[in-house]
């Protein structure tokens, strides 16, 4: 699974904008946190690039970029939480999901859809 690096508050306007013409996905990780740990591992066990054709995903260290976060909760209406996943569509959330709620099944749907 190749992931787009969140490391810059002004990468989020590229977000909305990229999420006007593509799904993008973004994936709040606490490298602290075992849940998190096993719910990203999960998640790129299961990837298959082929069944989410367009689908950008987006990579946040929440330790390294927790301000990164607060901007996600303010920018696209969802409440922090980790482990994260939150599909943006048209620049606005259209799913997020935390903890073992994360599945590549759910966000292959949402992206079909």
């Amino acid at each position: 699974m190749h992931w787009n690096n969140l490391e810059d508050i002004a990468t989020l306007d590229q977000v909305k904008k990229d999420s006007e013409s593509q799904p993008v996905m973004i994936f709040k990780h606490s490298t602290s946190c075992a849940i998190s740990n096993m719910a990203i591992h999960r998640l790129e066990r299961s990837w298959q690039p082929s069944e989410v054709p367009g689908l950008k995903p987006y990579y946040l260290d929440l330790l390294r970029y927790r301000e990164i976060s607060n901007k996600i909760a303010e920018i696209f209406g969802v409440p922090h939480e980790s482990p994260q996943v939150i599909l943006i569509k048209n620049g606005k959330s259209v799913y997020n999901t935390s903890h073992m709620g994360i599945n590549f099944q759910d966000i292959k749907a949402l992206v079909q859809s």
